[in-house]
């Protein structure tokens, strides 16, 4: 370590600063893991596909993105916000209205992972096909 990073530690208490860091998603404390839990876990990232779209009122992105259930979605929405993927945005308005959109890191997460689901939608016919030929072979192996 170069003694100026050296000294920027020891003010900060060890720590360093953000911009100190090299951050590596493959060491077990790093932070960038529970940003990439967040974004890559099946609400993650439907949420933000779904955000990509536009705007949406919270029931109305829990009807979009299927299957999620009210708790799952709030603690998703809760964890992306904290990560500064999704911005929150009260209403003052009787009954109270909140809305839920991208960020512009959120907009750039979204429009990468994106392009993930696309192709794998893509290539659904060979992952199905993939999938069939494991299943019987698993399946000739247990009939032994």
């Amino acid at each position: 370590m170069e003694s100026s990073e050296t000294s920027t530690q020891e003010e900060n208490g060890g720590a360093g600063t953000a911009d100190d860091l090299a951050f590596d998603v493959f060491s077990r404390n790093c932070p960038s893991r529970g940003t990439l839990e967040h974004v890559t876990g099946r609400w993650g990232s439907l949420t933000l596909g779904a955000l990509h779209e536009g705007a949406f009122r919270f029931n109305e992105l829990r009807r979009r993105v299927d299957g999620v259930s009210e708790k799952m979605l709030s603690q998703t929405l809760h964890a992306l916000e904290r990560d500064g993927l999704v911005q929150r945005e009260a209403q003052p308005t009787n009954p109270p209205r909140v809305d839920y959109e991208l960020t512009p890191l959120g907009h750039e997460v979204a429009d990468r992972l994106l392009g993930l689901i696309h192709f794998l939608e893509g290539r659904m016919p060979e992952v199905l096909a993939a999938r069939e030929r494991y299943d019987e072979m698993r399946e000739g192996l247990g009939s032994r």
